[in-house]
């Protein structure tokens, strides 16, 4: 074994692992030394659970003897944002409202994880119940971004975002309910996976968004992705929202061929903003100037205006937002953080007509979305976010902060349901990361992961890591 444990992709380490070369009770110590060493600068974690982790590393290390395999996961690390349940363990939602509030059973990414022989390391930071941040009024102090801890790891996934980055761990599980997985891996330099929307179970994680909340994996590789969404993928009776159907094989399809693929891009939405970096812009363009080379098709398309996916999504969120605190919103409105309180309250003030008008809008959208990408293109490339990682200080007291423009693009896809990739592909001028988003058909998870694994080794982002104790300036 040459390279550190930190540093083997889940299927490197799972071959490992299966030979008798390495065992999970020494990965899963060398990422629990790990969190020790570099976890109080970066505050990743709200919890871990050693005792339990190194339990479960010596139970997946006698079944691979017995030469019981649980797939791909068997005997990997983990950790889940801190809105899942696992049974005996708080459930904090980074809040002061739930921070003795103790799960009784297993959410179904939990459990399925379990099921497949991984390790859980314990609980990431996040957001007030994954919108409320970046706040220091919380009961649990914020994930620092590891690049730089003067700025933010983007949110609400934080603390996986941080975790990743920092080589704590390769794979982590969030929500992203308009970019909470996909931006703390664009601000933090690590790829993060928003399936289709239904493809894996929210049973047993908190609630934001109904109808836009998605769950999918952060990690340092798409092979990492691959290999966790193969675990967490497929219906489950105990969310309605699931969609029945086979999963297919993800870590199979990692081919690195897309000759004849044909590849949809989007400048229009980005190119001539102000608020795009170049760097970003000249990124996107070396991407498919790569998937050009490797025999793919590259088309400009124009999908309806990015403003009409942001106002709906806007306005469902904040309806459905309200909707899932507001018991909660008028017995104990101050025990929620400020921004928290501040982002939610105004769905209090959405008509019954406006929802179902963006609720129809939204079927139209991803209809449009279908006829003028999908029709005809395998996937889409297109931005991720615009800037790399705001400064703690452009956050001030009260929510929105002044100045500060919304510099991602996700929301289109949570609004659409379908499956979106936010891939590194290099740094900017001032040294923090960027990358971009891949974007599917409907369940069609393996073209985004094909392309974006292509792309992965073409531009060859994932040797560089953060500092090991990321340099600050005074951040209060």
């Amino acid at each position: 074994m040459t390279d550190a444990p930190h540093e083997l992709s889940v299927p490197a380490a799972g071959a490992l692992l299966r030979s008798g070369e390495l065992t999970s009770t020494e990965l899963t110590r060398n990422a629990l030394d790990r969190i020790t060493r570099l976890d109080p600068a970066l505050h990743a974690f709200i919890l871990v659970t050693e005792e339990s982790a190194l339990e479960r590393a010596a139970a997946a290390d006698r079944d691979l003897r017995a030469g019981f395999d649980r797939g791909p996961m068997h005997g990997i690390p983990y950790a889940l944002k801190d809105i899942f349940d696992v049974a005996g363990v708080p459930t904090t939602n980074a809040s002061r409202l739930c921070a003795s509030t103790v799960a009784s059973a297993d959410s179904t990414v939990e459990r399925r994880l379990r099921a497949g022989g991984a390790v859980g390391l314990g609980k990431l930071t996040t957001f007030e119940f994954a919108v409320g941040g970046p706040s220091f009024d919380l009961p649990y102090p914020p994930a620092r971004n590891p690049w730089s801890a003067d700025h933010v790891p983007s949110g609400s996934s934080s603390g996986s975002g941080a975790a990743v980055a920092a080589g704590l761990l390769r794979v982590t599980v969030g929500s992203d309910t308009s970019g909470s997985t996909r931006g703390p891996a664009f601000h933090c330099g690590a790829v993060g996976l928003k399936p289709t929307y239904g493809l894996v179970s929210g049973h047993g994680a908190r609630t934001l968004s109904h109808t836009l909340d998605h769950f999918g994996p952060l990690t340092w590789t798409v092979a990492d992705a691959a290999a966790a969404l193969q675990v967490i993928a497929g219906h489950d009776p105990a969310d309605p929202r699931t969609a029945e159907g086979r999963v297919p094989d993800y870590s199979g399809e990692l081919t690195g061929e897309v000759a004849g693929l044909r590849v949809a891009h989007s400048p229009g939405w980005y190119a001539d903003d102000p608020l795009t970096l170049p760097d970003i812009t000249g990124g996107i363009k070396q991407a498919l100037d790569a998937l050009d080379g490797l025999g793919a098709q590259v088309e400009e398309v124009t999908p309806p205006p990015y403003d009409l996916f942001n106002a709906c999504g806007r306005l469902i969120f904040a309806a459905e937002a309200f909707a899932a605190h507001e018991d909660e919103l008028r017995r104990r409105p101050r025990d929620f953080g400020r921004y928290t309180y501040q982002r939610v309250m105004p769905g209090a003030g959405v008509a019954a007509a406006d929802l179902l008008r963006a609720r129809e809008m939204r079927r139209r959208l991803r209809r449009r979305l279908d006829e003028t990408v999908f029709a005809e293109h395998d996937v889409l490339v297109t931005v991720c976010g615009q800037t790399t990682a705001a400064r703690w200080s452009d956050f001030p007291e009260d929510w929105p902060p002044p100045g500060l423009a919304n510099d991602m693009q996700t929301i289109p896809f949570s609004v659409t349901g379908h499956p979106a990739l936010s891939l590194p592909i290099g740094f900017a001028a001032n040294g923090l990361p960027i990358g971009l988003q891949i974007v599917g058909r409907a369940f069609d998870e393996t073209t985004v992961l094909r392309v974006a694994s292509a792309l992965e080794t073409a531009l060859g982002q994932r040797h560089r890591r953060p500092p090991s104790s990321p340099t600050t300036e005074t951040v209060s």
